[in-house]
């Protein structure tokens, strides 16, 4: 059943995309600012206080989806709603084809702007090949958070896994910074997603290497995702680059200072066709899933 639930919702996020109204994950988000401003307060324990937060805006969520699958004859309705609103395939396309279109149509101006809303570096002053680099990391990432990390953990544990993941990885990207405001309210967050991700991000960077260019692929992943920040966007966005043979990576500003990162990958730097790839190389990783899981359920039930 999970199988059919998963091709089923991937066929629905294609062809309507995300709510435009009354996201789930829109309301989730005022709930957690709310939790926010009243518990992360220079107060003792701000540890504690983040740990606190993250369960009461995650656990209450994860236990009505349980519930919700559990009803008889529409339970997995349910199942296949929670999962729908937590993936984002189509969205990774909406945003990155017009940066990719802008590019080619040589309106910097333009693909400054629409890269700018979905990154957080600061891009007023990119090149092409900077706005190219940063929507195919962005792409190449994203696919593993939004998408493949959401049916990870749906063939994994149902309704409430993907739930339970969703709301993480939402909340790491809202209190998991470091900076004087999250650094020690928002570490709970950011490291109970690191490792929700950890096995996803790693299937995910085989996955773009068995897509891609494999040899250069498991190279960069082997050599280069060590050097990153992140434990699990260095692998993935690593396979990532490999797969495609280009060059990402690199410094970058971030809220006017620069950061020093190591590239990535191997190759020349990315333009407007290597974003259009890397959304190629996502949906051919999610065909495989898919497939890979349909099999796997013939060869259960058989």
């Amino acid at each position: 059943m999970s199988a059919a639930l998963m091709v089923a919702a991937i066929l629905l996020d294609w062809l309507f995309g995300e709510p435009k109204r009354w996201h789930p994950l829109v309301g989730f988000g005022q709930i957690a600012c709310w939790l926010e401003l009243r518990l992360n307060r220079p107060m003792a324990w701000p540890r504690c206080r983040g740990l606190l937060a993250w369960c009461a805006a995650v656990l209450p969520f994860t236990l009505l989806a349980w519930l919700l699958a559990l009803l008889p004859g529409i339970g997995w309705m349910m199942e296949l709603a929670c999962l729908y609103a937590a993936i984002g395939l189509r969205s990774l396309t909406d945003h990155a084809q017009p940066i990719a279109q802008a590019l080619k149509a040589g309106n910097l101006v333009r693909a400054r702007e629409l890269v700018g809303r979905i990154v957080s570096r600061q891009t007023s002053e990119l090149s092409g090949a900077g706005i190219a680099g940063a929507a195919t990391e962005s792409v190449l990432e994203n696919g593993s958070d939004a998408v493949f990390a959401a049916l990870f953990w749906f063939a994994l544990m149902g309704a409430p896994g993907v739930v339970l993941y969703r709301l993480a990885n939402t909340l790491d990207a809202m209190w998991g910074y470091r900076n004087a405001r999250f650094l020690l309210f928002g570490r709970a967050a950011a490291r109970i997603d690191d490792g929700l991700n950890y096995l996803p991000a790693r299937l995910v960077a085989l996955t773009y290497a068995l897509c891609g260019r494999t040899s250069a692929a498991l190279t960069s992943w082997r050599s280069q995702a060590p050097l990153w920040d992140s434990p699990n966007a260095g692998p993935v966005m690593a396979s990532g680059a490999g797969a495609l043979r280009v060059t990402l990576g690199g410094p970058a500003v971030y809220h006017g200072a620069i950061h020093e990162r190591p590239l990535l990958g191997a190759g020349p730097e990315a333009t407007g066709d290597d974003i259009e790839r890397a959304l190629r190389l996502v949906r051919t990783g999610v065909a495989l899933w898919l497939l890979a899981s349909l099999v796997l359920a013939g060869v259960w039930h058989a």
